[in-house]
């Protein structure tokens, strides 16, 4: 959480107090219960103070591009240096994602049967290089894999699967010369031919790879269905039935391989026309042969990210659609960020964060499309996220269909608050996968609640130890979580557990609006920080008369620190919230 803060702060820490608490919930739910009351069967009644909070399990994802570089790489791998270069950037951008709470990270895996790994199958894309057809002198997905899970975050193989991009282009080439029949050309475009069966073997293959030579966390396929240029000739039902064959191919082939590897795709949003609400000719049953609740109700699918870039008719009736016909799997639609973007069609905040009030409520995840438009802040929808939505860290929902026994618990937990240490041995893990993750809980009452999200400390560590806040106030709780995301009991801190602090808890003066800080010291920074005790960032104020505005923050306990040029913090003091 360390890095992530003081990248954080090093990037954003100018302008976050002005940005935060814009838009106030209640007035969020009002816009949305206002947008779609009386045109679909949403209950209003249940749109409640509960939709803003965090739930423990949720699906926060977001899409990271690489095809053109548009979301990463923004430069050339072509020395020891840029390679260096190139790693930061990725580095700094999982940075800000893991701060604004994503715990889903699509990396663009295959982009027109060219790849980021090397294959077997398929040439290097020329976005890490410069060059098609050249390695960037490192691995590059392996790389992602590692620095998402150093953050907790899980990362899915992005694969673009029917699009090979233009004809005479890397990928085009190489599949052309090598098995020419499972190619058609449209225009100047070429397609992976969906209608022969060896297309499914194929990319079957290519999934089976990655599966095989990395610790993924799911295969996300794309254009999983007929292009909307493609002439279909067979009947409707007999083009969804070739889709569903290549889904059915990947999955077995991925499932047979690593079964707790989730299987995920990004359907066409609009799923089929509705009772009451057309789809206006755009939706993936009928309009492109794709029958994704279906995969849904076979288990060939454990995720499906809709790509519901649209708003208001377009999206509530269609969400609520999928919410309704998700067979007990996850669902978590895409939202279009990029028409927030004045040159595309200039969407508002607002019509951002009614949808994902909404989304909330029926109980559905969120997917960012794109990475850039959202750690850019466009329109202050990152700060929206970061400091209200997504205030505490989730869990992502376990694939209970596919594993569903618990692991043991610890059975050892061993404090040092002095040093800021914690360990912990003994959790037995029941399923088939080959190691378990832990979730760190801390709360200032014992015994702690695991299922508050606000007491989640630190999510998906691979190792039995970590540091804590050198803060004696605090009681923790460890639990084991196997790859398929069940999570066993916990074990807790002994409530009367003697530790020494290295000195007495500061803490500060407030009256009803500010922290009243001594007017005997000059401090060098302009902006404090404001976190949990347990660590974790929640928002960034300014120093103004020795006084620091708290007015908006719900009641609780919070600690203070200063930022300085070199983007750390120094401890100034604890302050409490009563009412």
């Amino acid at each position: 959480m360390q890095t992530v803060y003081k990248q954080y702060i090093k990037t954003q820490v100018c302008e976050i107090f002005i940005q935060m608490k814009k838009v106030l919930f209640l007035i969020l739910t009002l816009f949305a219960i206002q947008t779609i009351k009386g045109q679909t069967n949403f209950n209003s009644s249940l749109f409640n103070f509960q939709s803003s909070l965090s739930p423990k399990r949720e699906v926060r994802a977001v899409w990271l591009t690489t095809i053109g570089g548009l979301d990463w790489p923004h430069s050339y791998a072509q020395s020891p240096t840029s390679i260096t270069k190139q790693k930061k950037e990725l580095q700094v951008i999982l940075d800000q994602l893991k701060l604004a709470g994503i715990n889903t990270v699509l990396f663009q895996t295959r982009i027109r049967g060219t790849v980021v790994y090397s294959s077997d199958y398929e040439p290097w894309d020329g976005c890490l290089s410069g060059t098609p057809n050249k390695s960037p002198g490192y691995d590059a997905l392996g790389f992602a894999i590692e620095e998402c899970h150093k953050r907790g975050m899980e990362i899915q193989a992005w694969i673009v699967t029917i699009p090979m991009g233009k004809w005479n282009q890397e990928g085009c080439k190489n599949l052309r010369n090598r098995y020419p029949s499972l190619l058609k050309r449209i225009g100047e475009e070429g397609f992976m031919d969906m209608e022969n069966p060896q297309t499914a073997q194929y990319l079957a293959n290519i999934c089976g790879e990655i599966t095989s030579k990395y610790d993924i966390d799911g295969i996300h396929l794309d254009y999983i269905r007929y292009p909307e240029t493609w002439n279909i000739k067979v009947l409707k039902e007999t083009g969804r039935n070739h889709i569903t064959n290549i889904v059915k191919a990947i999955s077995s082939k991925v499932y047979g391989l690593k079964p707790w590897v989730k299987m995920s795709c990004s359907p066409i949003g609009k799923f089929n026309d509705l009772s009451r609400y057309w789809s206006h000719g755009w939706n993936a049953y009928h309009k492109v042969c794709q029958d994704a609740q279906l995969w849904l109700k076979d288990n060939l699918m454990d995720e499906l990210y809709p790509m519901m870039y649209f708003k208001g008719n377009q999206f509530y009736p269609f969400a609520i659609d999928w919410s309704e016909n998700n067979y007990g799997k996850t669902i978590a639609p895409g939202l279009g960020i990029y028409f927030m973007d004045p040159k595309e069609k200039n969407w508002s905040l607002e019509t951002i964060t009614q949808e994902l009030n909404v989304l909330r409520q029926y109980h559905l995840g969120n997917a960012y499309f794109r990475s850039k438009f959202f750690t850019d802040n466009l329109k202050g929808l990152y700060f929206f996220v970061a400091n209200n939505y997504n205030r505490y860290p989730a869990l992502i929902p376990a694939i209970t269909w596919r594993h569903s026994i618990a692991p043991t618990a610890p059975q050892a937990i061993n404090i040092d608050k002095v040093n800021g240490k914690i360990s912990w041995s003994g959790a037995k893990d029941n399923s088939n996968a080959p190691y378990l993750l832990y979730n760190i809980y801390a709360d200032s009452k014992s015994p702690v609640d695991i299922n508050n999200p606000g007491n989640l400390v630190q999510t998906r560590l691979k190792e039995e130890s970590a540091t804590i806040p050198n803060n004696n106030k605090l009681f923790y709780a460890v639990t084991a979580m196997d790859r398929y995301g069940n999570e066993s009991n916990a074990i807790q801190e002994k409530k009367h557990s003697v530790y020494t602090s290295k000195a007495p808890l500061l803490w500060l003066k407030t009256n009803d609006n500010s922290i009243l800080l001594s007017q005997d010291i000059q401090y060098t920074s302009s902006f404090v920080a404001i976190e949990t005790l347990q660590g974790t960032p929640l928002y960034t104020r300014s120093i103004k008369d020795n006084q620091v505005n708290i007015k908006g923050i719900p009641q609780g306990e919070y600690v203070l620190k200063t930022i300085n040029k070199h983007n750390k913090g120094s401890l100034i003091g604890y302050f409490r919230i009563t009412q």
